[in-house]
């Protein structure tokens, strides 16, 4: 006859167990976590670099000849690249719980996308040979139509940008950032609703179901 183990032993083990791999599922999401954040650390390092470049690139223009066509193409490079580093970090941002590591990062590269902004405009004051198009949208927000509604919008605009290549500048920008410098552009042209989209710093649109919508402001 077969001699069954301790029920009770058996409880207790099976409760350790489960412990133990929360436990280290824990500390794997942590490192997961950590490995993460460093890399849009080192992301974001590079192209802080870069904007800085870019700055100084516009103040030469006080005292050297530079064309139009260099400033537009150093500012379309720094926006494809800060865009595509979005995507990863959107990648991130799916994988898993948001933490405020990861919200941190979100905020530094809108800081980002906003200088990127405001040195757009000093650019367009001066060449009118690139579109700039300024996506605003809600980071925080929990209401899924908003959300589902911003995926549209962003599918969209990068269709767009898909087509259209170097002529356009695509900035998105999470309005919810609590930047003060967004803040203030944001009531220069009286927005309070996302999401939204700027063209060419001058038309405001609240819709958008397709890349026609954009196309008629656009050309």
């Amino acid at each position: 006859m077969v001699k069954l183990g301790n029920p009770k032993n058996a409880f207790w083990e099976a409760i350790l167990l489960t412990v133990v791999i929360f436990v280290l599922g824990i500390f794997l999401g942590i490192a997961l976590e950590s490995g993460r954040v460093n890399k849009i650390n080192e992301y974001y390092t590079e192209s802080e670099i870069f904007l800085m470049d870019i700055f100084a690139l516009n103040n030469l223009m006080e005292f050297e000849n530079i064309s139009c066509d260099e400033l537009i193409s150093h500012n379309i490079n720094f926006a494809d690249r800060i865009y595509k580093e979005a995507a990863l970090l959107e990648k991130y941002e799916d994988a898993g719980k948001i933490s405020d590591n990861i919200k941190l990062a979100h905020k530094k590269y809108d800081i980002a996308r906003t200088l990127l902004w405001i040195n757009s405009i000093k650019i367009m004051e001066k060449c009118e040979d690139f579109h700039l198009l300024i996506y605003l949208y809600e980071y925080e927000t929990e209401d899924l139509v908003q959300k589902a509604k911003q995926k549209t919008w962003s599918k969209i605009l990068f269709d767009f940008k898909q087509e259209k290549g170097n002529e356009v500048i695509l900035i998105p920008i999470a309005a919810d950032s609590n930047l003060t410098s967004l803040n203030l552009l944001l009531e220069k042209f009286n927005i309070s609703e996302f999401p939204v989209l700027i063209i060419n710093n001058r038309d405001v649109v609240k819709e958008l179901g397709n890349i026609e919508e954009i196309n008629k402001f656009y050309d």
